[in-house]
């Protein structure tokens, strides 16, 4: 190396190593416990419901906003994954889902019962709505509710107020379960348990069905039936009245949906402007009767149309969707055929002198 060239290099070397290691930018989001605005909260809660506001700072302090939430909560925007009936039930009406539901109703047939009793909401709908939510309580999902709700209420400005009201009352939950926040999981949305139920929700409408002194959803399925007939029972639900049936539709339906899912014309005007009702179900509704017509889209597949009633309007109070409201009534109605089956089998054997046992699968 030439003499100028290595003082230089030499001086250059020198140099760097006097000079301090510039530091790694930080890319770890604060803890919640250091938001002005979850202090806020945490003031707010000490003076609205006499929380003492230390341990809250603690259970703050240990949970950040989670980026899983963020992205699930988010609607998505590949064209591969817009929204598609087809695609959205196969989820939910398979074998899987059919036989863990007919196992899940014998083994609860006698709280079925009673749950209908005392609420007026038949047993299919019942399983068929928890199948739905977490495959009658296998999935109830992995994330913390409190990290969970802290992230969308102060992290997702476009429902951040709903999910701060939410946050307030998974609180209130907990400290009347006696049970420490953190130790709740959930969903991405801060659902619990074996029906999902939203802290509010629970506060709300959950029952004490076992009679155990507590309501549980987590771990008790009597109390997640208890719960889910009555959150049905409290939003208007008909017992023995119709859900949806199936219609054609001759002509432009649009302003029909754009009326939405609540019913609001009678079945008499819905006919007079084009919908037409299948044979077979061409009896089941009065002139009188107010319905909706619900248009299950599948991208570059022919739509199906139904006509909702009342009772399927109260079942999109539990989650706002006519896909989930759809799929429900649709597997209860498969739950039901499976068990209507099994009973009929049974019958035959007794009247054959036989030992009546149950088949092992609908």
């Amino acid at each position: 190396m030439k003499p100028l060239l290595a003082a230089v290099f030499s001086g250059f070397m020198l140099a760097l190593a006097a000079s301090p290691p510039r530091a790694a930018p930080n890319t770890r989001t604060p803890a919640f416990g250091e938001l002005p605005e979850v202090q806020e909260f945490i003031a707010e809660m000490r003076i609205r419901h006499g929380f003492d506001a230390a341990p809250l700072t603690r259970q703050f302090a240990s949970i950040r906003s989670n980026s899983a939430v963020l992205k699930a909560i988010q609607p998505t925007a590949a064209p591969e994954l817009q929204r598609s009936w087809n695609r959205y039930s196969a989820r939910f009406l398979n074998a899987r889902r059919l036989t863990l539901g007919w196992f899940f109703w014998q083994k609860h047939a006698d709280t079925l019962a009673r749950a209908e009793a005392v609420y007026g909401v038949a047993p299919e709908i019942i399983v068929a709505i928890i199948g739905v939510e977490t495959e009658y309580g296998r999935n109830t999902g992995k994330f913390g509710v409190l990290e969970a709700l802290s992230t969308l209420a102060f992290g997702y400005p476009p429902r951040a107020a709903f999910f701060r009201r939410e946050l307030e009352q998974f609180l209130l939950m907990a400290r009347e379960n006696e049970t420490s926040p953190l130790d709740y999981k959930g969903s991405y949305a801060g659902a619990v348990g074996i029906p999902q139920f939203m802290p509010g929700s629970q506060r709300h409408y959950a029952v004490d069905f076992d009679g155990d002194g507590r309501v549980d959803l987590r771990h008790s399925a009597a109390d997640a039936i208890g719960s889910v007939a009555r959150f049905l029972n409290m939003h208007g639900w008909q017992s023995g009245a119709p859900i949806a049936m199936p219609v054609n539709v001759d002509g432009d339906a649009a302003a029909l949906i754009a009326a939405g899912v609540k019913p609001s014309l009678s079945w008499r005007e819905t006919r007079a402007r084009g919908v037409v009702p299948l044979a077979a179900d061409s009896g089941r509704c009065a002139d009188d009767a107010t319905v909706a017509l619900i248009y299950l889209v599948s991208p570059d597949q022919p739509g199906e149309y139904w006509i909702g009633f009342d009772n399927f309007y109260v079942i999109t109070r539990y989650n706002r969707s006519s896909f989930y409201a759809m799929s429900v009534f649709l597997l209860a109605e498969s739950l039901r055929g499976a068990q209507e089956a099994n009973a009929s089998r049974a019958f035959a054997g007794e009247a054959l002198g036989e030992k009546a046992e149950p088949t092992q699968q609908p």
